[in-house]
């Protein structure tokens, strides 16, 4: 599978400014070191600042992208090391190696070649067996049974250490809040734990999915008062465990009497747990012959959809538990009228383009498409159909429409505008999103796409950028009016921004100094003056560097007498001040 293309626009878009100009820095220092491909898994190891290489994952297919990287990055955008790696991926792509996936490595082995090579990776990591046998135990099926409730009588797997895993992250959790940490483990391990319940149903397992749930929900709740005393909430994990329930019982041929059962215990589970497990008990209530599901199933779909009585608030979540089921299960037919009948517009959508029924899709986006997630995820299904035009389209209709992402549908949609050679189009999208939010890097696109008609854009763009009032935009307006010159502009922009944006004003003071020296003097004065006689000694540091701006100012502006007059006043206006005038003489403000 090739890579998809990518731009360096679009890594720009994904990364601040710092991160693109430290991995650009380390991408022409060679720092990218074993780029691999892998199926469509891309792997690279980047040598940074610490002894071990960070190493980068980059797992794509026709509708894009998503990127891991082992470093502590937390903050906005990729990090140094993905860009890095990404833009070997734009600029030498040749440099990629290709290398063979797992499936085709183990193709190459037979039975005893593929023994000896579990074998030794057990050598090589003992704590690997017990994944292993884990694993083994879960796929073979043992015909030992182990039941411990009544209602899993056909279950072959032992609940037991689900049970006790249950009561150690429960344990764990009452160590970590007596010893004072803020987060605690309850939610990530004990949704592995539900998760294990949803593999078990997604392979069509549905009584070993029940007997794990079973484990975990019991478990829960006999043990949860020693972690409700320390503030623990179940909101969460009640909510998977619905949908866990949900789609094990919808995958499971159950008799009434074990129905009866599992609600005898859901009904005691909600009293002693302050739970609600309304959506379970409707589905053992209704399976799949609940009468209005049935005739829906069957095409025959009315404004009431799946429900003969008021549609509860559960509803969307268990049309999209069914529809995981049913596509599953290649019942794809039936997927459809469901998604119509419950209004689910975005599944319903793209089940019609992964059909390949493009214009039906099209077709009914037209009046039922109404947010821009449902035609991004139509306009996504539709590039990997190979629809592109008709992707484009759907994707720029829905920027025009409410919702949540324009950002990430903004950049998809420039890409597969730029990849069609849609200059007209990629130009319109980004600047709708630079309407928004004004971007340097949106600004030097533009004007790449716009070509002999820049100026008239360039024009507009101005005048965005001075009556845009988006809070956090302050660094790319400075960026486009040093760009273009318009020095008063970025004054204007720095004049009132509190010294926490100091990198940010000392940008716009040198490249004023020769422009608007008197502005430099004043507003560097001002911040200087402010921290000294307020003595706030640990600011110091920040006096003595705007003065080094006021005192190239008044050096650019041919003022070296009233510099030297300043300086004299400060000096005897501080003298007491041991640790300002030490740093003042120390940086030879002369």
């Amino acid at each position: 599978m090739s890579i998809p293309q990518i731009s360096e626009f679009t890594i720009r878009r994904h990364a601040n400014a710092k991160s693109f100009q430290q991995g650009e820095a380390y991408y022409e220092a060679g720092a990218v070191n074993a780029v691999a491909q892998r199926g469509d898994l891309l792997q690279a190891d980047v040598a940074g600042t610490e002894a071990t290489p960070d190493h980068v994952n980059v797992s794509f297919d026709r509708s894009g992208f998503s990127v891991s990287c082992t470093c502590d990055y937390h903050l906005e955008g990729w990090c140094k090391h993905v860009v890095a790696t990404m833009l070997v991926c734009a600029r030498n792509s040749e440099n990629i190696q290709q290398r063979p996936t797992l499936e085709q490595l183990l193709n190459r082995l037979d039975y005893i070649q593929t023994q000896r090579l579990l074998q030794e990776l057990v050598t090589e990591y003992l704590p690997l067996i017990d994944t292993i046998e884990r694993h083994v135990n879960w796929m073979t099926n043992p015909a030992e049974k182990q039941t411990t409730t009544k209602f899993i009588r056909r279950s072959t797997i032992d609940p037991v250490p689900f049970r006790g895993q249950v009561r150690q992250i429960l344990q764990d959790t009452v160590r970590y809040f007596e010893e004072g940490y803020e987060e605690d483990p309850i939610a990530d391990k004990l949704l592995s734990l539900v998760q294990t319940a949803v593999d078990f149903s997604e392979r069509g397992q549905g009584e070993n999915a029940i007997a794990i749930l079973e484990a975990i929900t019991s478990t829960c709740v006999e043990n949860w008062d020693d972690v409700a005393e320390y503030g623990a909430e179940n909101e969460q994990l009640v909510e998977q465990l619905n949908n866990a329930w949900c789609e094990a019982i919808l995958n499971t041929e159950l008799t009434p009497e074990e129905k009866v059962d599992i609600q005898i215990n859901l009904e005691a589970w909600q009293d002693e747990w302050n739970a609600d497990f309304g959506i379970v008990m409707e589905v053992l209530r209704q399976g799949w012959d609940y009468p209005p599901l049935v005739q829906v199933l069957q095409g025959n779909i009315t404004e009431r959809g799946a429900w003969e009585e008021d549609v509860p608030d559960y509803a969307d979540d268990l049309a999209l538990i069914r529809l995981k089921i049913l596509q599953r299960q290649e019942r794809y037919q039936e997927y459809l009228y469901l998604a119509e009948a419950e209004g689910q517009t975005q599944q319903y959508l793209t089940m019609l383009g992964r059909l390949g029924r493009v214009e039906e899709a099209i077709d009914a986006a037209q009046t039922q498409m109404n947010s821009m997630e449902e035609a991004f995820a139509l306009a996504k299904t539709l590039r990997v159909q190979g629809a592109l035009q008709q992707a484009l389209d759907i994707a720029q209709s829905g920027l025009n429409l409410p919702g949540y992402c324009q950002y990430e549908l903004g950049i998809w949609t420039i890409d597969l505008a730029v990849e069609l050679g849609n200059s007209e189009a990629a130009l319109l999208v980004i600047k709708a999103g630079f309407q928004v939010k004004p971007s340097f890097v949106d600004y030097q696109k533009m004007a790449e796409l716009a070509g002999e008609n820049w100026e008239t854009v360039k024009t507009d763009l101005l005048r965005i950028v001075r009556t845009n009032s988006s809070w956090g935009t302050e660094s790319a307006k400075v960026d486009i009016f040093l760009h273009e010159g318009l020095i008063d502009d970025a004054i204007a922009i720095v004049s009132e921004l509190n010294s926490d944006y100091s990198e940010l004003i000392h940008r716009v003071m040198d490249a004023a100094i020769s422009a608007n020296p008197d502005w430099v003097i004043a507003n560097a004065r001002l911040r200087a003056e402010k921290i000294m006689d307020a003595g706030e000694a640990e600011y110091y540091d920040y006096a003595v560097e705007w003065l080094k701006k006021a005192r190239n100012a008044y050096l650019e502006s041919g003022k070296k007498a009233d510099w030297l007059s300043y300086r004299e006043k400060l000096i005897k206006t501080h003298a007491r001040k041991h640790k300002l005038i030490g740093m003042f003489k120390k940086k030879s403000m002369q």
